[in-house]
């Protein structure tokens, strides 16, 4: 109450710091979603006003920014942008089709497990900015149809990428503010990812799978890549191999070593950069590490750090109390009719707008509703229905997730354009079907 206060009387014009933040919030994302300026410029503009007109002071909006969903970001982009060099991820996708002796049928079901195996361990856009254009390659070679591969890589990286604390920015953003562990992940959101990466691929499969089809030459044609060629640097391979091992079996253990999954990301990144550079000169390891840091996604982050001042110039208003209320009302305080609630506005919220913000708002609105239920501890059937939504969401249209956007663009370039409303017409109900096997399972593990 103290902070509250201490907001109000400076808020400029002694204007309403409730109605000031809520017209702040609206305006920063409508223009995030009209995708007419850059939506790191939007929310570092929406920020600087939550500031500057006198929501927040400046202690108030640093405190507001979660360093430990940047940490965690930045040091697995640092790592998978050193990884990436020496083409241990092309390799595997060339091994995945020669291991189906190139059977068109086959590929498709490979090519979409790694995605979802690699967009668990790593990001899933990073994953699809690799698998993508091998696809494109392979389909090319086998003379069929890209579009269905594509589809499927698609809903793998979101699947894959809902397993686990660093598969996908809402998970991230979700155990970083509650402060579950890698453990967690894996033992609440990964068991239902198998099943819905099953069903899906058995829609796939009776959609387009049985109709796949391709010659025998075409087939040899692939038989013959060298997936060994694909591997540039050995020494980096070896490196990048050992150093991300490390750092899953650190973010296992985080709990009892008493570390922040940002630790362990970023001691990673800067290990694999020691490595990488050893026996260089001061030029050539100054240029390695400017070319690094110049691989991670700044926009991404800023877009971050306006977006978490924004929320909190929102939570130190009082909007996001008054929405957590207002939703248990509407609820009837109900643990089973909210989870579910929250489960299913996130995932169509999550398909039509970005999920990151709409994560971002949700956190404390969540929050919000521990006295209700009982007290923080007795939210976790929330947490789950909220990461399950939101990242599975991302597959109900082009712009639901960044990966889906990234497929759509390599597609397009080689002549093979993903329409907005055909990919919906089929990946909105698909997804809904996902939906509802995830209801089931947050139904009878946790209500």
């Amino acid at each position: 109450m103290h902070g509250e206060t201490a907001t109000i009387s400076l808020v400029i014009f002694g204007w309403d710091p409730l109605f000031v933040s809520t017209i702040l919030f609206i305006a920063t994302y409508a223009v995030i979603v009209s995708e007419k300026i850059n939506r790191a410029i939007v929310a570092g503009l929406g920020a600087g006003l939550m500031v500057t007109l006198g929501v927040l002071n400046q202690e108030q909006a640093i405190a507001g920014i979660d360093f430990n969903t940047l940490g965690l970001l930045t040091g697995m982009m640092v790592i998978v942008a050193i990884t990436r060099r020496c083409g241990v991820f092309q390799y595997v996708a060339v091994w995945s089709a020669k291991k189906v002796k190139a059977q068109p049928w086959g590929i498709l079901l490979m090519l979409s497990l790694v995605t979802a195996v690699l967009s668990a361990l790593l990001d899933n856009v990073t994953t699809v900015l690799l698998i993508a254009p091998v696809t494109l390659l392979i389909t090319e070679e086998l003379k069929v149809n890209p579009y269905p591969y594509l589809f499927s890589e698609i809903f793998a990286s979101n699947i894959g990428g809902t397993a686990t604390l660093i598969g996908d920015p809402p998970n991230i953003m979700i155990g970083s503010a509650v402060g579950m562990s890698f453990n967690d992940f894996l033992l609440n959101t990964a068991p239902i990812t198998p099943v819905i990466m099953a069903v899906t691929l058995l829609v796939i499969y009776f959609v387009w799978g049985r109709t796949l089809e391709t010659n025998d030459e075409s087939r040899q044609r692939v038989m013959q890549f060298r997936e060994r060629d694909a591997i540039t640097d050995v020494r980096l391979l070896k490196q990048s191999l050992a150093v991300l091992s490390l750092v899953i079996i650190g973010f296992m253990f985080a709990h009892p070593l008493h570390l922040e999954p940002a630790t362990i990301a970023m001691f990673g990144a800067g290990l694999l950069l020691l490595l990488n550079n050893l026996g260089e000169d001061a030029e050539n390891q100054t240029e390695d590490v400017h070319h690094s840091f110049a691989e991670v996604e700044w926009v991404t982050i800023f877009f971050f750090v306006g977006l978490f001042i924004v929320v909190s110039g929102i939570e130190h208003a009082g909007l996001l109390q008054m929405l957590g209320d207002w939703v248990v009302e509407l609820t009837g305080g109900d643990m089973a009719v909210t989870a579910i609630a929250i489960l299913w506005v996130s995932a169509i919220a999550s398909a039509v707008v970005d999920n990151i913000p709409f994560v971002a708002t949700m956190i404390p609105m969540i929050e919000s509703m521990a006295p209700t239920f009982g007290g923080a501890e007795n939210l976790m059937p929330l947490w789950w229905s909220l990461a399950l939504g939101a990242c599975l969401g991302g597959n109900g249209s082009l712009i639901g997730a960044s990966a889906n956007l990234i497929v759509a663009g390599f597609a397009e370039r080689a002549g093979h354009r993903i329409g907005f409303l055909s990919f919906m017409m089929f990946a909105f109900p698909l997804m809904l079907l996902s939906i509802v096997i995830a209801t089931v399972y947050v139904y009878f593990r946790y209500l």
